[in-house]
């Protein structure tokens, strides 16, 4: 039983006793009191009517007529007059009460009244006793009325009583359910906080649960740091920061495997021509300061991605990759801007900086990209001037030629409806945790992938628009199979779009025992404000028990300590990570601080993009909860 419930009985409890005690002793001490009262009555009525008839002739026909004068007066429930002997000369008894007190009052008071005596004298002789019993039924009414004046005084009591402590109760109720919702979300390990309230014994409790989440967090955030240190020194430069060869390369060939929008853009590189010379003449520390400058620059080129994905080849190569670019002339300018920002310390020092860019996409081959950069920027280094810029455009057939017929196309297709993959995504075990379920479009006459599509419709402002229509097909396939579990992408554009998060809310409470079996899944690319929607998201739609997952994280995902209160479900990690990483230390010393710190906070971990048996026994040796992949079929 619940306090709240407790706490109500002990209330209404305490109103019954007060009133049944009230009524009890009111109803006793007045009894008492009527009780006294008549057999005084009694006494004196027959001791007078006694002497009354002492004083006359003992005819029996007067001593008649004056019994039934006197009882006839309607105060009397029975004059008896009996002889010396005991037997009854004269008696009258008056008829059951015939009054309006029911009768279980009557049997539960029942007076006991003993009748009055006197006895009748004959000269010195006695005549005979006199016994004399007053009406009392008047008794009753008093009784009764005083009876219902107290209950209606009680319930009158009883519900300005209760309207009071239904309004204590809800003042300590609202902090309770708020301690107990925290309370609930720390054994889920969401370890959020609340505001103490006013209740001692609370405000205590209270304060105990935030100090525990407080240090939860700040021990997320440290253990995020330190795993974030960790990754940079074994996966970045330590001069400039940017990332190492194989790291760019490995996350470069995930990215280019996959059908995420980032898989589409432009990638820039650049070289510092006659490095050693350069470091020769400057020295070493402006030279190094030269390289810092050349990757911050770099960096300011992509304005959409949480962490830009930069490498450096070599000495004197770097390397940039921009998602969702696809204007080459605007990003060459771009470039030659960041670039020309950059001066040697001496001013005897020319500083030639060549360039070259081309366009990547989903499916591309690495190794022909990166000979297309290769001769790019050798013709960059035989040009002329400071800043050569080279731009290589790769022979691509595209879809629709203007932005007019892929907004007419893109409608058609949202119209029609999307078609969903079915990927498994399975635990150690080989039970299925879910279907991942990627959206594809029919366009030109063919179902592509997302990779394809996305970029316009980012550009077109319709990503919500597409994961409405694949949540709606997701839950018509629920319909026809109730049994299994699908993952939707959702896009940060959906998450931050109220109107859509309301749309989602409607539709899913209307479906409501198939909504426990989607799993939401949103890009792992959040920034503050897509930080605080996600937080949003997930709670609204935390009543209905959906799933919440964050996609594509990768070994600079440092969020774990923001969302310790979202109550994720699960965390995938990205291909780039899980890439050959039986063959690299460095990855599984990365993905096992990962992994240690999902679980702290019971997220369940799972990899992306396994390719191989060898992949796929390293990442169940190290602990991993879930893989999905090229690699891994459901089982029949």
């Amino acid at each position: 039983m619940s306090l709240i419930k407790q706490l109500w009985l002990a209330i209404t409890g305490l109103l019954l006793l007060s009133f049944v005690g009230s009524l009890a002793i009111s109803i006793t001490t007045s009894r008492a009191y009527i009780e006294q009262e008549i057999s005084i009555k009694n006494e004196d009525n027959a001791t007078a009517l006694a002497l009354s008839m002492t004083q006359l002739d003992k005819d029996l026909v007067i001593l008649e007529l004056l019994i039934s004068a006197q009882f006839d007066t309607g105060y009397y429930q029975q004059i008896v007059l009996r002889d010396t002997d005991g037997s009854v000369l004269v008696e009258r008894v008056a008829s059951e009460y015939q009054g309006h007190v029911p009768g279980w009052f009557r049997h539960l008071i029942d007076f006991d009244i003993p009748p009055g005596t006197a006895t009748i004298q004959e000269g010195w002789q006695q005549y005979g006793t006199l016994t004399l019993q007053s009406q009392y039924s008047f008794a009753y009414r008093a009784l009764w009325r005083s009876f219902m004046e107290l209950a209606a005084w009680f319930i009158a009591a009883g519900i300005a009583s209760l309207a009071v402590a239904a309004v204590i109760v809800s003042t300590i109720k609202r902090p309770l359910s708020r301690v107990v919702e925290q309370a609930r979300n720390i054994s889920a390990r969401r370890f959020t906080t609340i505001k103490e309230p006013r209740t001692r014994e609370l405000r205590e409790v209270a304060r105990a649960m935030n100090v525990l989440s407080h240090n939860v967090r700040q021990m997320l955030t440290h253990e995020s740091q330190k795993l974030d240190e960790l990754r940079r020194d074994l996966q970045h430069d330590a001069l400039t920061g940017a990332l190492n060869r194989g790291v760019f390369m490995t996350r470069l060939a995930a990215l280019l495997d996959s059908d995420d929008a980032r898989a589409t853009g432009l990638m820039a590189i650049v070289r510092v021509e006659d490095l050693v010379d350069l470091n020769d003449r400057l020295g070493h520390d402006a030279t190094d300061n030269l390289l810092k400058g050349l990757v911050g620059q770099l960096a300011t080129l992509d304005t959409t991605s949480e962490e830009t994905l930069i490498g450096r080849l070599n000495g004197s190569d770097f390397i940039l990759a921009v998602p969702f670019q696809t204007d080459a002339d605007e990003l060459s300018a771009r470039l030659k801007h960041a670039l020309a920002t950059l001066r040697p310390a001496s001013d005897t020092i020319e500083l030639r900086l060549p360039a070259a860019i081309t366009s990547y996409a989903s499916n591309d081959e690495r190794s022909d990209l990166m000979a297309t950069l290769d001769t790019a920027l050798a013709e960059a280094e035989s040009a002329q001037g400071r800043l050569p810029v080279v731009v290589r455009e790769r022979e691509r057939q595209p879809l629709f030629a203007t932005h007019a017929a892929w907004r007419t196309a893109l409608d058609a297709a949202l119209l029609q409806g999307p078609e969903l993959g079915r990927f498994p995504v399975l635990d150690a075990q080989q039970n299925v945790l879910h279907y991942e379920s990627p959206a594809r479009l029919q366009l030109a006459e063919q179902w592509q992938s997302a990779g394809v599509f996305i970029p316009w419709l980012a550009r077109f402002n319709l990503e919500p628009a597409l994961d409405m229509a694949v949540i709606k097909q997701a839950l018509e396939q629920l319909r026809q199979d109730p049994d299994q579990w699908l993952g939707i992408n959702l896009s940060i554009a959906a998450i931050t779009d109220a109107r859509f998060v309301n749309e989602l809310r409607t539709l899913l409470e209307k479906n409501a025992t198939l909504a426990p079996r989607l799993c939401f899944e949103i890009p792992a690319t959040l920034d503050s404000r897509a930080l605080a929607s996600m937080r949003g998201f997930c709670a609204t739609l935390r009543h209905l028990n959906c799933q919440f997952g964050i996609e594509h994280v990768g070994s600079e995902f440092t969020k774990l300590a923001e969302l310790h209160d979202v109550g994720l479900s699960y965390l995938k990690v990205d291909s780039s990570l899980v890439r050959d990483i039986h063959a690299s230390s460095e990855q599984q010393s990365i993905l096992r601080g990962l992994t240690t710190l999902c679980h702290s906070l019971g997220i369940v971990v799972i990899a992306e993009g396994v390719k191989s048996e060898e992949e796929l026994a390293q990442l169940l040796r190290m602990g991993i909860d879930g893989v999905t992949g090229p690699a891994i079929r459901a089982p029949a």
